[in-house]
């Protein structure tokens, strides 16, 4: 099902004890972001060099290409395990922002509260520089309630999103994946209930952009 870059990063995560996120390095945390903000944080940076040589790079982005297009069009249920880890892996090194959408009590309905930084969303993945890309919703919970109720809200709460994407924006079904983590990925491990945790994180799995020599 996977690629052996994707085998071997996920092994190598679970070895070393580590709790896989999706915080890249190019994420960029808001609870009110602008559309300019959402845009620059999920543009691909160019990279002068690569570290780890072409053939390497282009294996690797064949491989991250290959997962994607496998999971486009999935119902966010139909995610293995696996996938969803296999994607926070990805996701690591790829631009995302962090976006605290919030959503009425107990209910994937998003707030009205939240409307601003939904609609700068919108506006953000349909403008021409990321528009046609594929992107992730991650939603998460705090660490509030059980494992299965929590997993069972950040997968409501992101497809609510994205069919709010949709709809509002006109964004093809394909172009954003739905993934929910519960509270298996706390962006705030020291405060197991802080508001922080509650959240959706948008992820550009378009591979970076590589200036030439």
């Amino acid at each position: 099902m996977f690629g052996q870059w994707g085998k071997t990063a996920i092994r190598s995560a679970f070895a070393a004890g580590i709790a896989l996120s999706l915080s890249a390095g190019f994420s960029v945390a808001a609870d009110n972001a602008t559309e300019d903000q959402i845009l620059r944080a999920l543009t691909p940076k160019r990279l002068t060099r690569s570290l780890s040589g072409p053939t390497t790079d282009a294996t690797k982005a064949a491989d991250e290409a290959k997962f994607v297009n496998q999971i486009r069009n999935r119902a966010t249920r139909s995610l293995s395990v696996g996938e969803r880890e296999q994607i926070a892996v990805i996701a690591q090194e790829k631009p995302s922002i962090d976006l605290e959408i919030t959503f009425e009590y107990n209910s994937a309905t998003i707030s009205q509260k939240a409307l601003p930084a939904v609609t700068a969303l919108g506006k953000a993945l349909t403008n021409p520089e990321l528009k046609g890309t594929t992107f992730v919703l991650a939603g998460h919970t705090d660490a509030k309630g059980g494992d299965a109720y929590n997993q069972d809200l950040s997968e409501r709460r992101a497809d609510s999103l994205k069919k709010y994407l949709m709809e509002k924006y006109g964004i093809a079904a394909a172009d954003l994946v739905t993934v929910g983590y519960g509270k298996t990925k706390l962006k705030n491990a020291a405060d197991p209930n802080a508001d922080e945790n509650r959240r959706v994180q948008v992820v550009n799995m378009a591979s970076s952009k590589v200036a030439g020599n």
